[in-house]
């Protein structure tokens, strides 16, 4: 039993680990350093920047309509390269409720969201990817036996969508967008304020 255990603490310390490190390297290659537009990764985020402003609703859009759409390749690529093994689903504990579901990745991608917005608020180099992976892996530890750990809608979705198991697939787009969102509209009416003092609300064209 108690190797067991053991095994899967460290299955999910790896997963996290593994996790952390591939956003900070997309953060960091994909961003544009303007501070809104690339390296979202995440529906999430996009949906962070679009409530605080910062990204047109069209563009979150096609932003959004990337991520998927990279998903659904990476998942094809895996299914091509693992001579088409299985792929890992993110499933919740049936034990949970579907709101408690929802609460726990709402919160979690809260905090991934808001220091996603944090880092963009400012030059910081690789320390602020390096920030945010690090925060998403922990927070995959906490969550990973609960739901899952996505905080990723466009992560869930492409092995759901290339496996034909859609369950439980609302948990993981309800929480994190709407999650994303208030982090975006928190951050930018606590942490965020023009020359005047108050905080920005025009719509940037990215």
């Amino acid at each position: 039993m108690t190797s067991d255990a053991t095994s899967a603490e460290t299955g999910v310390l790896a997963v996290a680990l593994a996790h952390a490190f591939a956003l900070v390297v997309g953060m960091h290659v994909a961003g544009d350093r303007d501070g809104n537009g690339g390296g979202h990764v995440n529906p999430g985020v996009t949906c962070g920047l679009v409530v605080g402003g910062h990204v047109s609703p069209l563009t979150g859009i096609f932003y959004c309509m990337a991520q998927l759409s990279a998903s659904l390749t990476a998942c094809v690529a895996l299914l091509l390269v693992t001579a088409a093994q299985d792929i890992p689903l993110r499933r919740p504990d049936p034990r949970l409720s579907g709101l408690a579901e929802v609460a726990m990745e709402g919160m979690a991608t809260f905090a991934v969201v808001y220091a996603a917005r944090d880092v963009r608020n400012g030059s910081r180099g690789i320390m602020g990817p390096l920030a945010v992976g690090f925060i998403y892996g922990a927070n995959i530890m906490v969550t990973a036996p609960q739901t899952g750990g996505s905080m990723n809608p466009a992560r869930s979705f492409g092995p759901a969508f290339i496996t034909g198991d859609l369950n439980n697939q609302w948990v993981y787009w309800v929480g994190p967008l709407v999650g994303g969102g208030v982090a975006g509209l928190v951050y930018e009416r606590l942490m965020t304020t023009r020359s005047n003092g108050l905080p920005p609300s025009s719509i940037a064209s990215v």
